[in-house]
Order: C-alpha cells, then structure tokens, then sequence
C-alpha cells in the first residue's frame, strides 16, 4: 500500500514549502483543505497565505522558527478563510524543517469552535493515538495518523489554541489570550530596548532587566567565542563562584559550550536532568541553587558567536511558548551583541586614528599658554583629515600646525596621517615655513601619482594647512599658509583682528607652487586662533558669518583660561557639550575640527627678557656706512660668550648689506635684536630691500670675487631664510649664544 493512499484514507494531505523560491507544494486533498483551486499543484506562498487566518499565520511562523531552532516538528491549528473572509474550516498542519524545505501534512479539525473571539478554540478533535506505519509503509518523519476523530492533550500544543481554562490548569499561569498580548508586548519592549543599546555593557544591562511573561529567569550570563575558547562576557543575578571558570575550552562538559558546539538549545528542567547529562560541570553551578537552567546559541548570519544562559530558581517546564520566547530573544541579543562589537570596534579605530592626529604629549611653550582641541565629524568612524601639531624645532623654536585633508572618510584620515609624519620630519629637518609646505606639497602630490600608477584609488586629495613657527623670545610668528584660513589675534583690549597673511595654493595641488612668509608679532597679553573651516562654516555658515560668530564667542571669552575658551568656542559651533543632549544644536557634527589657542604670558619669563636693537639705514649713495653697521653689531655683542660667533655676525652683516647695494638700486634697511639672558641670548638679524629679485646660489668660479653670500650664510648661521613683502624682501639670520667650554 502506497503512502499517499493511507494518507488519504485518514484525510491528511501533503504539502511543501519551499522558503527559498517563495512557492508552496500541495497535493489535491491538501488543495482543498486549504481552499486551493486546480488540485495538486505548486502556488505562490503569497496565496496560500492569503487562505489563512493572519494571527494563525503568525502563530504558524512562531512554531517554524522554533522548530528550525530545535530540530523538531513545528504543529500549528489554522483557520481557512474564504473569499469573502469567514472560516470555513480549521485544520491542524505539521511542518519538518529541512534547510529550505518545509515538508509535513495537513488534516482537518472536525469539532472547533471560537471562543469569545479570541483564538481560544476547543479543540475537541484531535489525534488521540499515532503510528509510524500503517499496512507496513513507513510514513514521513513527524507524521502521525489515526482513524476518527482528534483528541490532543495540552501539552502537546505547540504555540497551539490552548482548550479554553488549559492555561488557569497550569500552576496558575497566564490565559492563552493573555499570555499572547504579554508575549508580543515583552518581544516588542525588549526588542526595541536591545536595538537601542549599542556597547555590549549596555546589551547586558539591558538583559539583564528583562522581565519575560509568566516566567523569569533569576540568573542570567552571556558567553562569547573566541577561538576555541569559551568565555564568560558578562553576568546578572548572582555572584560568581569560586569554582566557576570564566574561561574554558569549547570542548568543556558545559551545557553553554554545547550550545555553541552542536547550535542547538539546551534546556535542563531540574537538577537531576543537569547532573545527569552534564555531570563534570554539575559541581561549577549547583552552589548557584537553581532548578532550571537553558542555554541557547547566539547565532548571527549563521555564525555563532556565543551563547546564552537563562537561570531558574522555580522549576520550569519550557513550554513551546516559553522555548519561543527564549529563542527570540537570543535571536535579539545575538543581533544587539554584533551590532555593539561593531560599533565598539569602529569606535577602537576611530580613536586609534585621532591619536595620530593629536601629538604625543601636552605641547608646552615657556612664556606661553596653549590649549587644543580635535572635534570628530558626527557620522560613520568620526574620523576625518583635520589635525593639529605642536612640533620642537631645532632651532629652540616651536611649529604650530592646522590641516585639513580633503574629506570625512578614512582615507582623508589615512592621508592625514602620512601627510602629518612627513610635515612633522621636514620641519624637524629645521627647514624654513616655506621650504616646509613646499615640500609636503610634493610629498602629497607623490602619493596620488604613485596610488595611480599602482591602480589605486584615483581621487586624488588636496590638504589645506596653516604653518608657524612661534619664537617665545619675544612673540615672533613666521606664518605659511597652503589655501588655509587665515589665523586671528585677540588683542590685550579685547578686540579681534583677522591677521592678513599671504598663502599659496593647497597642498598637493602644484608641486612646484611656492609659499610665501608673512612674519607677525604676538604682543604680551594676545591670544591667537588657528583652527580649520569646521570651526567657521558649521551651521550653515561662509566664511564672512562664520568669523564674525566666532569672534563674538572669541572676544567674550576669559582670555586668561585658555581651556575654557577653547570650550566656549566649540560650544558656539555644536550646542550643548554631549551631542546626545536634546536642543537645537543637537548633533550638528557636520564637519571635523581643529583649533589651536596660543597667549603670551604678559607676565611670562619671555617678556621680562631685556632687549638689546639696533636699526640702521645705509643708502646706495654712502656705502661706506657699512662700517657704522659693523661697529653697532660689534657694540651690542660686546659680552656674548662665542668669539666666533661675534665674528660671524659681523662678517654675515657685512655681506648681506653689500649684496643689497651691488646686486640692486634700493637702500639696504639693517635691524639688530638681542634678546635672552647672558650665555643663552638669540641674535636676529635682518636686511630689508624693496627689490623684487629674490636672491639665489650661484656656482662662482675658483677666482671669482662674489657669489658666496648665501653659501656663508648657510654655513655661519643657525638659520636664515627669506621673507617675501609686499613692498619687497627681508634677508635675515640667526645666532644662539653658546657658551665656551671651560
């Protein structure tokens, strides 16, 4: 006898539903008792749904996922509604998962009525006995058959219509409408709370307060892989015993690491069903006093990434109901567990990469104050190309650097870092402001020529940056500028100038492009600001409206603390100081920042230093005025401490105005500043001009008589450099004192 010929001598129907092409198998007796026209044949899963009563259905999908979640056999009773929408019969389904395959049979209900409306039919038809073969032909796995009528205990309701008063028979548990609507309440509740936590301390925490209906648990641990390696991630409900391991191979004899082992749900009902089973690890959990414990894997595209441990003080018998409720929350907190190890891990990097960008100690400048901020971009890594720098020179001086690579990305944030170590090594190289954007620009310009010939990314990136060299000696600013905004000063009064400096183009955009010096003065008392265009054009904001929001927070702020300032400022931008507070500047993290405030100390060591200057004036008509500077140079180091230094100084004067009354038609404007203490003095030196023709080395012949000027430069001072003007050019050099050994 065939199986199809016992099915339908009991009334059952087959049918198949394949979850992977949507369609739903049926043959012709299931086709009638699903209200399908055309007999036996394959439907789309959209319209045997459409035959099903919607809250059956749900129940239907309940009963699925925890029986792909258990390995077992989901049993559902539904309503088949007509075209008009009344029942016209109800018929109890059995489904075997099979990956994508739902395989079982479908039999009508013969004596089912509603209850109060709401889904607590009596169920008086049933399947009161089953066998696995009838006439000697073996049926499907899970198909049980029986002539007459049904008869069903209760307890074999799987996410079934409980008969009306089951569930008050039930240690006093909730009706089977109320256990529903607590049910979906507690999903929905706990669902929404776990998708909002978003670190894993939060997932716990919010594990830890749930609360499930009819039943919860007193304990509660959540176990994480890694490796082969089973650990302990966090705990909610007791102490942890001495004779817990937090640690343990996944080999372990643990319920926890079998969950994980096998990606089945384990559910233990009493202590002797764990001693039973688990009897190497009953001694670790039975100081804990519980009577029921289930373990659930924590599965997340099909990975399992660890597992879940739900403690009972009370014996619990793991209804289907219950089962598929713990199953949906390991679901949820598996999901919630990923989604914050991913946002922690992002976080690990975004702040990985911000460490590069900030320098590797507080910058400290004697005689000065200064206070700097890095504000990340609000979305993705919040990592962006902004940074700040505060570099040691060579030359006792300080560099003060503001950048902005193109972007918000990581690879504007990657560049940055490149672009920071190889400004951060030319200016340790103790080239001047100038030589130093000069080659960084070719530097950045090198990268996107070689990231194309290599078949790498081709959007090449250009960088804005604003350069300085500060001397705390006496407040002096060497300012280069690459297409940055330009810095401003806060003067002693309080009023804020925007400091006019010339500039060149971006970095990276002309490798050859030139950057020309502009040389300022930070007076005692003055607070600079250097920041990048985040700061400015937040908020909808040009440049124009920009500074002139920024200069009101500026001027008002307490000039005397630097950090309060430097808060104040970003307030202005941001809103409220945590971009979680509610208002109306609220999370507007449009752009990444970087600001720099540096004030001199009016009553800093640097400006109690005395001065020694000189200015002098030799016109092209009086050369013999050459002598005069030599003589000044002679009087106002009459102590230093170097001979040879003295001498340089006289000698490297000498030249400098003898070039400017040969080589043009203009007087030669001499300016001698001394400052420092005795044995650790700087000297600066400056010839001005207003001829245009910048000066440059020249390979003089064995015999020549000139063309050496800028060689002795190089070799006699300890830096010099040239100043473009906009009424010509100063040549100048420096000197530190260096005391004689003894």
């Amino acid at each position: 006898m065939r199986t199809e010929d016992v099915l339908a001598a009991v009334g059952c129907g087959l049918w198949q539903w394949d979850e992977s092409t949507g369609t739903v198998t049926v043959d012709g007796r299931a086709a009638r008792l699903l209200g399908l026209s055309g007999g036996a044949a394959t439907h789309r899963s959209a319209a045997v749904r459409a035959r099903l009563h919607p809250s059956d259905y749900v129940e239907l999908a309940g009963a699925v996922s925890l029986a792909i979640a258990e390995g077992t056999v989901a049993e559902s009773v539904l309503r088949v509604v007509g075209d008009e929408g009344t029942v016209e019969r109800a018929v109890r389904v059995r489904l075997r998962p099979q990956g994508p395959l739902l395989t079982g049979t479908v039999h009508e209900v013969r004596e089912a009525h509603d209850v109060g409306g709401g889904m607590e039919e009596d169920m008086a038809a049933g399947i009161a006995g089953s066998a696995d073969a009838v006439g000697g032909v073996r049926l499907p796995e899970g198909v049980h058959l029986a002539g007459g009528h049904e008869s069903v205990p209760d307890s074999a309701h799987r996410g079934l219509p409980h008969p009306q008063g089951a569930d008050e028979a039930r240690g006093g548990r909730l009706r089977r409408g109320d256990w529903r609507r607590a049910r979906e309440a507690f999903l929905l509740d706990a669902g929404r709370a776990l998708a909002e936590a978003d670190s894993t301390a939060e997932v716990l925490r919010v594990a830890a307060t749930l609360s499930m209906p009819g039943f919860s648990p007193d304990g509660l641990a959540v176990f994480g892989v890694e490796g082969d390696r089973l650990s302990l991630i966090g705990h909610h409900g007791q102490d942890l015993a001495d004779s817990f391991a937090v640690d343990m191979p996944l080999s372990t004899d643990y319920p926890a690491a079998a969950a994980v082992r096998t990606g089945r749900a384990i559910y233990l009902t009493s202590p002797e069903s764990y001693r039973a089973q688990y009897p190497e690890s009953w001694p670790m959990v039975k100081p804990y006093g519980r009577s029921s414990w289930a373990y659930l894997p924590l599965v997340v595209a099909g990975t399992t990434i660890g597992s879940w441990m739900a403690a009972f003080r009370d014996q619990v018998d793991f209804s289907p109901e219950e089962r598929s409720v713990l199953t949906t929350v390991a679901r949820m907190l598996a999901q919630a567990l990923s989604r914050a190890h991913l946002h922690e891990s992002e976080r690990a990097l975004s702040d990985g990469l911000q460490r590069t960008m900030l320098p590797a100690r507080e910058p400290e400048i004697d005689g000065m104050a200064l206070a700097a901020r890095y504000v990340p971009t609000g979305g993705g890594l919040q990592v962006g190309g902004d940074w700040y720098d505060v570099i040691d020179l060579p030359s006792g001086r300080t560099a003060l650097v503001v950048g902005d690579v193109q972007g918000h990305d990581v690879r504007a944030a990657g560049i940055m870092g490149q672009l920071r170590i190889a400004l951060r090594a030319y200016a340790a190289e103790g080239h001047s402001p100038d030589a130093v954007l000069s080659r960084t620009s070719r530097f950045l310009a090198g990268l996107a020529d070689q990231a194309a010939r290599d078949g790498g990314p081709d959007d090449a990136r250009f960088a804005t940056c604003l350069y300085m060299e500060v001397d705390p000696a006496d407040g002096t600013l060497e300012v280069a500028r690459a297409g940055h905004p330009e810095p401003a000063i806060r003067l002693s009064d309080g009023t804020t100038i925007l400091r006019r400096t010339a500039g060149g183009l971006p970095l990276g955009v002309r490798p050859d492009t030139d950057y020309p010096t502009t040389r300022l003065v930070l007076e005692p008392g003055e607070v600079l600001l250097m920041c990048t265009d985040g700061l400015i054009e937040t908020g909808g904001h040009d440049l124009d409206t920009g500074w002139r929001r920024l200069c009101d927070v500026f001027e008002a702020g307490p000039a005397e603390k630097l950090e309060e300032l430097a808060d104040a400022m970003v307030r202005a931008v941001h809103g409220p100081a945590s971009h979680h507070t509610t208002g109306p500047l609220a999370d507007r993290r449009e752009d990444d920042i970087a600001l720099l405030l540096l004030r001199r100390d009016p009553d800093g060591p640097t400006c109690a230093m005395p001065e020694r200057r000189a200015v002098l004036t030799i016109p092209q008509s009086a050369p013999s005025q050459i002598r005069s500077a030599r003589d000044d140079v002679r009087a106002l180091l009459h102590d230093w401490a170097s001979p040879d230094q003295f001498e340089s100084a006289v000698l490297l004067v000498s030249e400098l105005i003898t070039n400017v009354l040969v080589h043009t038609d203009d007087d030669a404007v001499l300016s001698i500043t001394a400052t420092g203490m005795p044995g650790t003095r700087r000297l600066h030196v400056e010839v001005a001009d207003t001829s245009d023709d910048m000066p440059h080395r020249r390979t003089p012949g064995e015999l020549a008589s000139s063309g050496r000027g800028l060689f002795l430069i190089e070799e006699l001072a300890d830096s010099w450099g040239v100043d473009p003007r906009g009424d010509g050019k100063a040549i100048w050099f420096e000197l530190f004192e260096k005391r004689q050994a003894a």
